[in-house]
């Protein structure tokens, strides 16, 4: 989810309807590194924040859904940041 001063990324298990990582620009990891939230280096930040918490938990693989927002901005920074670190869509 984005919002004009936040960014929201989870990965959801949609069979069992559970949360499995999520990451926000809210995180205190984000937080300490930038001054905004609602920026394309905050979006950055949670891409590679949210791979590396479905990493740790053996996700390797996920369905990108930009939540109907156009995939540019900052929706793009998020998956490419978040492909960079390793995730696959």
């Amino acid at each position: 989810f984005r919002s004009g001063a936040h960014i929201y990324a989870q990965v959801i298990d949609d069979d069992a309807g559970r949360t499995l990582a999520a990451a926000c620009s809210l995180d205190k990891d984000v937080k300490a590194k930038q001054k905004s939230g609602g920026n394309v280096a905050a979006a950055k930040e949670v891409g590679g924040l949210i791979a590396n918490r479905a990493k740790d938990k053996g996700i390797a693989a996920v369905v990108f859904d930009r939540g109907g927002f156009q995939y540019h901005g900052r929706i793009k920074a998020l998956a490419d940041a978040a492909r960079e670190a390793g995730l696959k869509f």
